[in-house]
């Protein structure tokens, strides 16, 4: 089964008990059971059940399920936003005293919740470059997690998946991999070597910039030895379902950080169309790039797909000829940069990727504002870069409308 018949038919189908086509929209607080009995199994997990939202619902079983087969994992759990998935990940592995090794060019988001984990005795690392051996020099006997990006936003650059899990393996620590940008469409990469993968659905995932989400998924394959990882052992009975029986036990349950059902049935709608979306904007930005690198006034355009891109092997190989849907672009100042932005009448100025509509931001006054300026390098920030995220528009009015952008400045 191809990737998109399997999004659309894979683990799920019509509703057993009405034959709806579309999941419905279960939107309760609570279930009732018939029997005291029931109650208990369920909630001491010997038996299959949803009995709070807080907890599980079917509207967002639906979507998980759809998200673990496309990712190839053995489960999933559905966060409010992309940061609550991030931050119960990586949570639900860390302690006090513990440490992250991570890339640098990670979100603005996730990097500011590294940085603030410091005032809980977890320390994060950010290796300079996202190759094995700047990230095995940052690993230390503390290490217990290596958190990368498939393609990082807004740095764009590409890790070797397969080489950093052989590297995380080797040295006994988990993988995890936000596979926001690129999506499962372009890469699984659980399939790669990964140990778990989480996604910001409310962005390519959804697609249509209608909903916030986000979700966690787990390969099953990693071992948490009781040497590493002792707060593991209780939840060493569920085998491959370790990680996720500690997670939806503990941190999930606790901090109550769920998707709402509405947001999962809209993700649900978004994500029919995810192939089709992609192959679009991943075709549009390409072209995009090429018609930029043209323009006197552009000093830099950095996009994978490019083939002077230093990480453009690396992307060929793993997305198979298709390089997502951002790319960024350098025009000289500050100004010139806000000038464009305010001079384009198509692409919207909004702080989000992978809607419907191209979007463009200037990082550096906005998601980055409160980084030094060493922090803004590191993560391939600078005054004069904008970011694009090209949307579903004919690529031929992408072109017009930042030609005559330009034209202004």
């Amino acid at each position: 089964m191809k990737f998109t018949t399997k999004l659309l038919h894979g683990n799920v189908g019509p509703n057993a008990e009405t034959g709806a086509t579309t999941p419905p929209i279960y939107q309760s607080a609570a279930f009732n059971h018939q029997s005291a009995y029931e109650m208990e199994k369920i909630f001491s997990g010997k038996k299959p059940g949803f009995v709070y939202t807080r907890v599980n619902n079917p509207t967002i079983d639906y979507f998980e399920r759809r998200m673990t087969l496309l990712e190839g994992g053995v489960g999933s759990a559905a966060c409010s936003s992309g940061m609550a998935a991030i931050s119960l990940a990586v949570l639900n592995i860390v302690r006090n005293g513990d440490e992250i090794v991570s890339g640098s060019g990670i979100f603005g988001g996730t990097y500011s919740f590294f940085n603030g984990l410091s005032a809980y005795g977890v320390k994060t690392i950010y290796a300079k470059e996202n190759t094995a051996d700047c990230i095995e020099k940052c690993i230390t006997d503390n290490t217990r997690l290596i958190f990368l990006e498939t393609i990082g936003n807004p740095k764009l650059d590409v890790p070797d998946i397969g080489a950093f899990a052989r590297l995380a393996h080797e040295y006994n620590i988990p993988l995890m991999i936000d596979n926001t940008a690129a999506t499962p469409y372009l890469i699984q990469p659980l399939k790669h070597g990964a140990d778990i993968v989480v996604h910001s659905v409310s962005k390519f995932i959804n697609g249509g910039g209608n909903s916030i989400g986000g979700i966690i998924i787990d390969s099953g394959h990693f071992k948490w030895n009781k040497e590493k990882f002792a707060h593991f052992g209780d939840f060493a009975k569920f085998g491959p379902f370790c990680y996720l029986a500690k997670l939806r036990a503990g941190l999930f349950k606790d901090i109550g950080s769920c998707m709402a059902p509405f947001n999962a049935y809209l993700t649900n709608i978004g994500l029919d169309t995810l192939s089709l979306r992609m192959e679009r904007v991943c075709s549009n930005a390409d072209k995009l790039a090429k018609y930029l690198l043209t323009c006197d006034t552009i000093k830099a355009v950095n996009y994978p797909g490019l083939p002077d891109n230093p990480d453009h092997e690396i992307a060929k190989r793993q997305f198979a000829d298709k390089y997502g849907a951002i790319l960024t672009i350098r025009i000289g100042t500050k100004e010139k940069a806000f000038a464009l932005i305010d001079n384009l009448k198509y692409a919207l100025n909004a702080a989000n990727i992978g809607d419907t509509k191209t979007l463009v931001i200037h990082p550096a006054s906005t998601i980055y504002a409160a980084d030094s300026d060493e922090q803004k390098m590191n993560a391939g920030v600078y005054d004069d870069l904008i970011r694009i995220c090209v949307g579903l528009e004919d690529i031929e009015d992408i072109e017009a409308d930042f030609k005559q952008a330009l034209s202004k400045i």
